[in-house]
């Protein structure tokens, strides 16, 4: 009974976490824009962010490893989150801008690798699919449901309006991350030093992780440019109803992760990791293609279901195979940290190769460059990544749930 209201609290967690989240999306440009500022200082504070989420993901992860009580480092996540929220909100001004954008990418850092943590804390190995299928719907669900709600609110109230909203979700957050209890891993303590070096060494050193790592930089290559780059096609073709098919071709593939994450978490159990690898990234390269070949504005919404997917493959397998790699040695967030520097590095070439190759030899041609790179993707999940599920030694019993305690 206390591990299934433990189960529930962290399907919570990753409701709120996603309401939360979505505040610092596109609002942010329609909140600074409205408040003067030029689209040069705007892309400033987003690199900002971007960069310090880099630079964050290796550190953040050695820290979330170095701590024995993981729900305290997510606590921390959701708190410097909402932090961040409130700056925008109460002063739109450059330095705090600026400082709340650096706050809020290094407190994802740490948060979404928190949540992992807590989820293989609470069900062990055996059963982290299934447990990461869920925790990818109900931040889906959240997603989904805040982007509507805080599009009516910043349209009918204010554009800061969005930012008290999303301040305030950081407290169901937090009441949801209590709910959940102190857990202990039944499996060995993920614990280390303050910053494994000999950990990253070894990490750097292994195929698996090597080959994970090209997997998840070409997923982002394909990826990452493909949507804003339709979105700007059709911008020339619909008219007036280019924002409503934007806006739908958003809240699709949410809707597609929300009903496909569990299905992936328990057929990686049956399957194994590799099928389902093979099977996100070629739907890139379809996508990609059918895009390049039937630029319809209306399809898209369409194509945008294979987005879907796609983000539910890569939303489950990235930590699933994290933990598989680092099975009982305590470098779970740090192999996330790791990869996570190939993922930002491939959404970051992603936009230049597709606008260099706009430019010079058309959007047909990018979009076709785009699926290139998932359909290498792919070809590598079948023949460099190895299948991990059978390197890993599962632990039947999930957790044992202590008397809960003051968080410390």
């Amino acid at each position: 009974m206390a591990h299934a209201r433990s189960a529930r609290a962290l399907d919570m967690v990753n409701f709120f976490v996603g309401d939360l989240q979505t505040g610092f999306g596109p609002f942010i440009a329609v909140y600074l824009t409205a408040n003067k500022w030029t689209e040069g200082q705007i892309g400033v504070a987003l690199s900002l962010g971007t960069m310090s989420a880099l630079i964050g993901q290796v550190p953040a992860g050695a820290l979330v490893d170095a701590l024995h009580n993981k729900r305290v480092a997510a606590m921390v996540g959701v708190v410097a989150i909402s932090f961040s929220a409130l700056l925008f909100a109460l002063f739109p001004l450059v330095g705090p801008v600026y400082l709340a954008e650096l706050l809020h990418g290094l407190a994802s850092c740490v948060l979404t690798p928190a949540i992992a943590a807590v989820s293989l804390a609470l069900v062990g190995h055996a059963a982290l699919g299934e447990r990461l299928g869920r925790n990818a719907r109900f931040a889906s669900i959240g997603n989904g449901i805040a982007a509507g709600v805080m599009g009516v609110i910043g349209s009918t109230v204010s554009p800061e309006a969005v930012f008290w909203l999303t301040a305030a979700l950081g407290v169901p957050a937090l009441v949801s991350l209590a709910a959940i209890g102190r857990v202990e891993p039944a499996e060995r303590p993920l614990k280390a030093d303050p910053f494994d070096w000999h950990g990253l060494r070894d990490l750097v050193a292994d195929r698996r992780v090597l080959a994970f790592g090209l997997c998840a930089l070409l997923f982002h290559l394909s990826n990452a440019a493909m949507l804003p780059f339709a979105a700007a096609s059709v911008t020339k073709t619909a008219g007036d109803l280019a924002s409503a098919i934007v806006g739908a071709s958003i809240v699709v593939p949410q809707i597609v992760v929300a009903l496909m994450s569990p299905w992936v978490g328990a057929r990686a159990e049956t399957w194994g990791r590799r099928p389902l690898l093979v099977l996100g990234w070629a739907m890139l390269a379809v996508r990609g293609v059918l895009l390049a070949l039937v630029p319809n504005a209306w399809l898209l919404i369409a194509l945008q279901a294979l987005s879907g997917v796609s983000g539910a493959v890569f939303g489950v397998m990235f930590p699933l195979i994290s933990a598989d790699i680092t099975v009982n040695t305590g470098r779970f967030n740090l192999c996330m940290g790791l990869l996570g520097l190939a993922v930002f590095v491939g959404a970051s070439l992603s936009t230049m190769m597709a606008g260099w190759t706009a430019d010079h030899f058309g959007e047909m041609a990018a979009f076709m460059a785009l699926a290139g790179a998932g359909f290498a993707g792919a070809l590598a999940c079948r023949y460099v990544m190895p299948e991990t599920r059978d390197s890993a030694q599962p632990v039947e019993a999930p957790c044992v749930l202590k008397r809960r305690r003051p968080a410390s």
